[in-house]
């Protein structure tokens, strides 16, 4: 049936020429059927397509949400650092609140004491600020903002930790409490040689008080030496941090020998008379880089012992 070929004459009636067109069925069945398919193939094509695409962006949309669920867990572990690391800064700056009388004595050592203290630089809060005030543009922005601020506390951490660690050695380090309870009779300064009747310069305090009676450290140190030093009689010397020294002359007794560490309020010894004294009695100085300092400056309970 498909090889059927069928003529068509076509005549021009002003001309009188006749024209003859042979048509094959099958070419007719052929051209009519690719009419007749071209639509369902677009159609096709066009839902091949948009399948694919739909699969493309189902894939992209998984992709994202896995990828904002990392940014999320991941931002928040880094808040969670920044919080932590904010939180021990407080906790540092709390520690770093001194009592206003020793925080007074401190105030009252030589600037060379006080400088041997100083360490660190400067707090990043600047840095801090500049970090937070930027624009962010897209999660690595975000991821990089964190981190900077999360670098910027851990550097400030690292410098209040060294500033607090230094300052509370300082304040560890300044004697700052009586060594001993009884009467002021003697103070820093000049004054008649209780011997010779003559002027002289006295190097530290003499505290009265009755023989055996304790001797405190007046600041967390080392023993340098327990030992009897001619006019001092027995004598204790405690080395403290940042060139700081203290002596305690006269004692009956040592509660403490060289090398041994001690605290702050410690027996180290007892009152007495030994050496060039005229009765039982603490002497008591205090020395910086080798110089001496009136102890009065630094005692934080001015009304502990009184005077006569």
């Amino acid at each position: 049936m498909f090889s059927r070929r069928y003529t068509v004459l076509i005549a021009d009636r002003s001309t009188g020429v006749v024209r003859r067109v042979t048509i094959s069925l099958r070419a007719v069945a052929i051209v009519l059927g690719s009419a007749l398919m071209m639509p369902v193939l677009i159609g096709l094509g066009a839902k091949w397509s948009a399948n694919l695409e739909m699969h493309q962006l189902l894939a992209t949309n998984s992709a994202l949400q896995v990828e904002n669920g990392n940014y999320r867990e991941t931002t928040g572990e880094l808040t969670t650092q920044i919080q932590s690391l904010e939180g021990v800064i407080d906790e540092l700056g709390s520690r770093s609140a001194l009592d206003p009388n020793q925080a007074r004595a401190m105030a009252k050592l030589p600037a060379v004491v006080k400088d041997r203290a100083v360490g660190g630089t400067s707090t990043t809060n600047a840095a801090i600020s500049n970090v937070l005030s930027t624009s962010l543009i897209s999660p690595e922005d975000t991821f990089g903002v964190l981190r900077t601020l999360l670098s910027s506390l851990e550097s400030r951490l690292s410098n209040v930790r060294k500033g607090v660690e230094r300052q509370e050695k300082l304040a560890a380090a300044t004697p700052s409490i009586w060594p001993a309870k009884g009467w002021l009779t003697a103070r820093f300064g000049g004054r008649s040689d209780p011997f010779t009747g003559e002027a002289a310069f006295h190097q530290g305090l003499d505290i009265s008080a009755s023989k055996g009676q304790p001797v405190y450290a007046t600041a967390d140190g080392k023993v340098d030496g327990a030992s009897y030093e001619g006019e001092y009689g027995n004598l204790i010397v405690l080395r403290h941090d940042f060139g700081i020294t203290t002596r305690y002359g006269h004692l009956s007794g040592f509660n403490v020998k060289r090398g041994q560490t001690v605290h702050r309020g410690d027996v180290i010894g007892y009152v007495g008379s030994t050496g060039r004294a005229t009765g039982a009695h603490l002497h008591y100085e205090i020395l910086a880089n080798g110089k001496l300092l009136n102890p009065l400056q630094l005692l934080t309970q001015p009304t502990q012992t009184a005077e006569r």
